[in-house]
């Protein structure tokens, strides 16, 4: 009987998927860490692929410079995390109360980003800052046009004799980062403070809610 040889199985180049992918992720969280912690510009690459227990060779394998890094960091973990907030906002139903919607908006907010502890460093270094980093990348993915839409929201509510008329709708998204992105990029401060410890993400919603309620009722 003739003997089969068993056919040779072809070797790809590159690393293993699975292993390049959990590579390649736990370089993300390092940068995004990082980038939050010391900027942009204080953070040299190869300082996140030691974080990341990779080589600096494999750094620039995934990414190749620190602006593809940056367009990564935006499309892959900002926009990424943030969709189901902004769909909020960009598929809201006309039918439904301005206030319904600004209340789930601002809730769903909160949740995201206290799940996500890079993100509000991250946002001031390299967002809100005039040197920012991120910030022309996000510009470009039109988020001016989120805060328009989020403006007109609040025109419909006054509109409607939901919300107050005496608000400024250009003005509401700058008002709802503050009291939610703000407040939590701080809080490592603000929960120090003695009898603030045991404050919790439910008593930050409550308290943001209770504020906006408060702020969109409408004459006494």
């Amino acid at each position: 009987m003739k003997k089969t040889t068993p056919a040779k199985t072809t070797r790809r180049r590159g690393r293993p998927a699975d292993e390049a992918g959990n590579l390649r992720d736990r370089l993300l969280d390092s940068a995004v860490r990082l980038f939050g912690e010391h900027g942009v510009g204080g953070t040299p690459l190869n300082r996140i692929a030691r974080d990341a227990g990779a080589t600096p060779a494999l750094m620039h394998y995934y990414f190749g410079n620190k602006d593809k890094l940056l367009e990564a960091i935006v499309e892959e973990r900002i926009l990424t995390l943030m969709a189901p907030t902004v769909n909020i906002v960009l598929n809201a139903d006309p039918e439904r109360p301005a206030r319904a919607v600004i209340r789930d908006l601002t809730r769903h907010l909160i949740v995201t980003v206290d799940s996500a502890p890079w993100l509000p460093p991250l946002w001031i270094k390299e967002i809100i800052s005039l040197e920012g980093r991120l910030r022309p990348l996000l510009i470009r993915r039109d988020v001016p046009g989120l805060f328009r839409r989020l403006a007109e929201i609040v025109a419909r509510g006054q509109a409607e004799g939901d919300l107050n008329r005496d608000l400024e709708p250009r003005l509401f998204p700058i008002s709802l980062i503050g009291l939610t992105m703000f407040t939590l990029a701080s809080r490592p401060i603000w929960s120090r403070l003695p009898g603030q410890g045991d404050i919790d993400t439910d008593d930050l919603i409550n308290h943001v809610l209770a504020l906006l309620d408060r702020g969109l009722g409408g004459p006494p």
